[in-house]
Order: C-alpha cells, then structure tokens, then sequence
C-alpha cells in the first residue's frame, strides 16, 4: 500500500468495506409501522405532521371534513394575501413586483411607495459585495455545481460581516437585506467563472446597475451583450414573486428553522437552506422535468400525436423510459390537490412569451403532457390522492424561453426563496424559543463490549 497512489488506497479500502454496508443501516420497514412513525414527517393520509405555527406562508391544497382531507383549488398566502391578488397587481401597474414581496415577507405589510422607494435604494446599496470577494472565494476552486457555489459563497460572508453573530432582529434584518441583494450577484458571476473554466468561454463579469430591478439585473449579469426586453424581464420577476415564499413546512424553509433555532449564525442557516434545495427531490425537479421533456421529444416521430404521446408516457410509469423512475416529473404535489396557483399563474403569463420566443409549440407539448399523464396516472395508481401539474412542471420551460441554461434553474429558485427563508428565521429567533429536537426510536440489539485481541 506505501507505494501505492494515495487515491487508490482510498477507493480500495473503501470498496472493501462496503460490500455489506448496506446491512448495518437497513432497517425493517415494519419497524416504522410498529412505532407508528410518521415517515418523512407525513401523516398516513399524507398531510403533514404539525411541526410549529407561521404568519408568513400558508400554503392551501385540501380542507379537513371529519378528519379527512377534500381536495380543493390550491391557495398560496404571503402573509395572508393570495398570491394571485399580488401577482395581478403587480401586473395592472406594469411594475417589478418581486422587491416589494421581500418587503412584505420581511417586514410583514405592503410598502407605501416611498417605503418601497427607500427599500429600493437600500437593496442597490447592498448590491457592492466585500473588498475581493470575487477573487477570494469565486475564482478560488471553480466547480460545476452553482449550488455548491452559492453555499460556499453564502457561507464565507461571514468572513467579511463584523457582526456575524449578532442574532438581534435588527442585525438580521441588515443581514437578510444584503442576502436578498447578493445572491443574485453569487450567482451570476459563479456561472460565468463555471463557463470559462469548463466550457472555456470567454469570462465577462458585468455589475449590477443600482437602477434597474433584481429581475433586470439577473438577465444584464447572466448575457454576454446585457441586452433583455421588458417582456423577459417581467416574466423572470413574476417567477421570481411566485417561489419568494412557500410555508414553514418545506424543507428548505424547515432546514433554515431548525438550525435557526440552535443560535447558529445568519449564514449558516441560510447555507443550510440552499443545500437542502439543491436536493433533486426539492428545489432540483425543474431540470429533472426538463431532462424528461427532452426525451419525449426525442422518442416521438410525431409530437403533436396524443396517442403516441400517452404510449411513451405510459412507458416512463412503467420505468422503460426516460430515467427508470417510473416517474411524470412535474406531476403531484406533497399539498396541492386539485391545483397548484403558481402553475395556473406561469401558464396564463407565459403563454405570450412562448410565441414570442418561438416555443409555442413546446408549450402546447407540455400542456399535453400535464393533461394526458394525469389521466394516466388516475389508472396506474387507483385510489390515490387527486393531482396536479406543480410549480416545476412549467418553470423550467420558462426559463428555456429566456435562454437561460438548465444548471442556473435551482440558483434562480434560490434568489427568489432567499427572502422567505430570512423571515422564517426572523420568526424562529423572535417566537420560537426552543431547540428543535424530534424524537427517533432506538431499535438496535444491546450488545456486550469485546476486547479487540477478541473480536472476529
């Protein structure tokens, strides 16, 4: 082994030992039934299990008729106003809407417009990162994962925060504000540093310009000629208004909670969060239901046919396409049951820019692919719970339509999520109180300690 390359020792010793370790963690599903756990923190009837109180985000898909849940049109609630209410506001008044939704989940209310002024302002000021933060901890390390980056990125602002610590509202508040203003900015320049590193691109870093919005700005940053119109502008703002906030029970938004409530700092918390939405099963279904549109597409002589269109889908159940899953990605959701507000509002707002952009028609393949795999998935699972297209059915296509690369799809979720998961902490520091700690049972054999000249 001494003359061996140090990798090879790794990966070998590793191979040995885990030939059987999958029966040192393997536990006996009976084990969960016998306790009565709620797996994944879900109800047998698949609500979820109550974990806390919120006035930030309620999230709406099924009222309780003695004691069962009755599917109903989704409902989405920034602290207590319907999403749909402030996304058509926002568009009456030709406005970008998504720095006032930081101000109401932040602070609670609607800006007055010269509140909303001032936030503004104060955001376009936050928007200069530290003294050599680019060459430090973006150009240092370059990866393939913009995710990763961001975390580590979010992570090393505390390096350059003389209060990193300081829990109090009003230091969390300035931290939260300057999170909302820099990730966008995390983001753009990770992408670019990816692209020239391993697509050996040309690298252009542009700056964010103090006037324009954050959903102008993501498209200056992100285009090698700065150039967007209004009408891309608005509809990335608009995507970015519909997944600024989602209820205390997600997982990301629980994640930034539970270490929120062990005094852990701003950044760590909020690190947290981003790598919980990195998970595929969470923030990175976007690109799975994109990576699954591609393949139909490419398996179809003739995608316009429903026939052949609902014999490939019925292939994808049955795990002989696409990925094996047995998996219609962007279909069903842990809450919504008859239907999810923020496909309804992507699919009435984006329709225009799909023929602006030449994607009519993968629009309409899409819709097609929502209205015949719900169909078939009432046959294939008898008796389960009503579906819907989710969020992540559309999203993705969306951002296709503003040429925007698949690997940014989870960052973009993350700029907008960011504010949501500040308040949530803001309201665990302030009404939470106590460590976050649930119970797990113990099912291993008591065993007597051997002395290791004895062990086999």
């Amino acid at each position: 082994m001494q003359n061996m390359p140090k990798d090879e020792v790794i990966s070998g010793y590793v191979r040995r030992l885990s030939e059987n370790i999958r029966s040192r963690y393997e536990i006996d599903p009976k084990q969960f039934r016998s306790y009565n756990i709620k797996r994944g923190l879900r109800n047998s009837d698949g609500t979820g299990v109550l974990a806390g109180v919120t006035s930030i985000g309620s999230v709406q898909g099924y009222m309780m008729l003695d004691g069962d849940p009755i599917p109903m049109p989704g409902r989405l609630y920034y602290r207590g106003l319907d999403i749909n209410d402030l996304i058509r506001g926002e568009a009456q008044r030709g406005v970008f809407g998504f720095e006032e939704v930081c101000y109401l989940l932040l602070l609670g209310k609607l800006p007055t417009r010269e509140e909303l002024s001032t936030f503004n302002s104060v955001i376009a000021a936050a928007r200069h990162m530290p003294e050599g933060f680019n060459e430090a901890v973006l150009f240092k390390a370059p990866n393939q994962s913009i995710m990763n980056k961001l975390a580590t990125g979010v992570l090393s602002l505390y390096s350059y925060d003389d209060a990193p610590d300081d829990t109090s509202p009003e230091n969390v508040l300035r931290q939260s504000i300057e999170l909302i203003a820099r990730l966008p900015i995390i983001v753009s320049n990770a992408y670019n540093i990816k692209r020239h590193y391993f697509n050996h691109d040309s690298l252009y870093l542009h700056v964010p310009m103090e006037e324009l919005s954050i959903a102008e700005n993501l498209l200056r940053m992100l285009r090698s000629d700065k150039s967007y119109t209004s009408e891309e502008a608005h509809m990335l703002d608009l995507m970015l208004t519909l997944q600024a906030e989602h209820g205390g029970g997600n997982n990301s938004a629980f994640t930034c909670r539970v270490l929120t409530s062990t005094g852990t700092d701003t950044y760590g918390a909020i690190c947290a969060a981003i790598n919980s939405l990195k998970g595929p099963l969470h923030g990175g279904a976007n690109a799975k239901v994109m990576q699954m549109f591609h393949d139909i597409k490419a398996h179809l002589a003739d995608p316009a046919n429903d026939g052949e269109l609902a014999e490939y889908l019925k292939k994808i159940l049955a795990g002989e396409a696409n990925d094996g899953s047995g998996k219609i990605y962007g279909l069903g959701h842990a809450v919504y049951t008859t239907s999810d507000p923020r496909t309804l509002l992507i699919k009435e707002y984006a329709r225009d820019l799909a023929a602006q952009s030449g994607m009519a028609e993968d629009f309409s393949l899409m819709e097609r692919i929502e209205r015949i795999g719900l169909e078939l998935l009432a046959e294939h699972l008898p008796g389960h719970k009503v579906m819907c297209a989710n969020v992540d059915m559309y999203s993705g296509l969306v951002y296709a339509m503003l040429g925007i690369p698949e690997e940014m799809f989870t960052p973009l979720f993350a700029i907008a999520r960011v504010s949501g998961w500040c308040a949530h902490r803001m309201e665990e520091l302030i009404s939470g109180g106590r460590l976050i700690r649930p119970g797990y049972k113990a099912v291993m054999q008591h065993s007597e300690y051997v002395p290791i000249d004895e062990r086999v």
